[in-house]
């Protein structure tokens, strides 16, 4: 059994996730970090299924715990399979971003992916088998108005998917960025109505979260062991 470790757990596509890699028979490890409650019910929902899993909080931004509580899970065995899919918004238009606006976006999706990513990157390398699937999203391949830090932080990811897949392909390690665009989720209630997504999507409806996890299943799975520095998008033709 593979453990599988699933940032940003609690979330609609994270949940999403958590639930199909527990279904392919991996013991899930659900993160959160203002909604530890949340992933708790997740596992605990997981687990009276007839799946393996157990719910950890902490903060991806802060370093020092992120290592710290990763050495306490890598003590309990490797980490195989790591989704970064931990994400936040804080959308406005350019001229009246905030510095804020635009660090706290950078700082989880960039430097949670580094925090969390670097402490798990050797002893998957030790492995030699590891799956490495980074959530990013359709604005970092097309842009949206109102979001150039999420674009920005995004966008970086892609890069860094990319260079990483280069360091540890021949180690039985993949690394690939999965792209959604608009996803129903309780991130997009209000931004998007019914009318406006038949004009976004080609395919005329939001795509469902277990239709993103269906895709990390497979990219995490061993039918994927020959695909690694891709950006895969799952946008309903929108781009």
């Amino acid at each position: 059994m593979k453990r599988a470790l699933v940032t940003g757990g609690s979330g609609g596509i994270g949940a999403a996730i958590c639930r199909r890699l527990a279904a392919d028979g991996h013991h899930v490890i659900v993160h959160a970090n203002r909604n530890p409650d949340k992933a708790a019910a997740i596992a605990a929902e997981i687990i009276a299924n007839g799946g393996s899993a157990e719910a950890i909080s902490f903060d991806i931004t802060d370093r020092s715990a992120s290592a710290a509580t990763l050495e306490q899970l890598l003590n309990a065995g490797s980490i195989q399979i790591l989704v970064n899919n931990a994400g936040i918004h804080a959308d406005a238009v350019f001229p009246g971003m905030s510095g804020k606006q635009w660090d706290s976006v950078l700082d989880v999706s960039l430097n949670g992916f580094f925090n969390v990513t670097q402490p798990l990157t050797l002893p998957m390398i030790r492995t030699r088998w590891g799956r490495i699937i980074n959530i990013s999203s359709v604005a970092a391949i097309a842009g949206n108005r109102g979001q150039v830090n999420y674009s920005a932080a995004k966008g970086a990811l892609h890069a860094a998917t990319k260079s990483l897949a280069l360091e540890v392909a021949s180690r039985g390690i993949t690394v690939n960025a999965v792209a959604p665009g608009i996803i129903a989720t309780d991130m997009i209630e209000g931004s998007f109505d019914g009318e406006a997504i038949k004009k976004l999507v080609p395919m005329q409806r939001a795509g469902q979260p277990e239709e993103v996890a269906n895709l990390v299943a497979f990219l995490a799975s061993d039918q994927a062991a020959y695909i690694s520095g891709q950006i895969i998008s799952i946008n309903g033709a929108m781009i």
